[in-house]
């Protein structure tokens, strides 16, 4: 999960027109919009062009300098994607509702605020995280995020087996999920 923060620099970096915040961009979006379109009655190539249609849109949001990003990138791409990919089975008379239907039809609002209370979770998770100090916080990257065995975690963090850094592992997320449900408890 990239933080609101990296979303921003690669925002900048797109408007820069810097290479490697393009390719992040596309590396990270692009499999579930071509999932998305394959799954409604489009191709690989259909996925490129809309693909390639949001980032102009993306793009020209991000070179006006007044665009803020409001949910999670891919949420933001995914929407415009799923718009643009509704008109276009439209005109190709592939998706028989009028215009004026489709909104009813793919609730974006409902979709733009589920993503968004993901998007607050994570960051709630995120918090959490950072609050649960080491190496509890290490421990649970290397095992969720870096998909390090028990062995290697055992290695790496001087545990005298697999076994202890398993135990070592629940009680650290017992106290990431105490932290977790203080915080969103709070948050109201």
């Amino acid at each position: 999960m990239k933080t609101i923060e990296q979303e921003a620099i690669l925002i900048k970096g797109l408007a820069a027109n810097d290479t490697e915040a393009i390719e992040t961009i596309y590396r990270d979006n692009f499999t579930v919009i071509k999932a998305f379109i394959i799954k409604n009655n489009g191709y690989t190539d259909d996925a490129l062009d809309v693909f390639q249609e949001a980032m102009i849109v993306l793009f020209e949001k991000a070179k006006s300098g007044s665009f803020t990003l409001s949910c999670q990138l891919q949420t933001y791409l995914y929407s415009i994607c799923r718009r643009l990919w509704l008109k276009k089975l439209q005109k190709q008379n592939r998706f028989n509702p009028s215009i004026e239907t489709i909104e009813e039809i793919v609730p974006v609002d409902d979709e733009i605020e589920y993503h968004e209370k993901k998007n607050s979770d994570f960051l709630f998770m995120e918090s959490a995280l950072k609050k649960i100090g080491e190496p509890c916080k290490s421990l649970l990257e290397a095992f969720y995020l870096e998909k390090k065995s028990m062995p290697e975690i055992a290695d790496l963090f001087g545990y005298t087996n697999a076994d202890n850094a398993k135990t070592q592992k629940y009680k650290c997320l017992v106290r990431l999920k105490k932290i977790f449900f203080a915080q969103y408890k709070n948050k109201d």
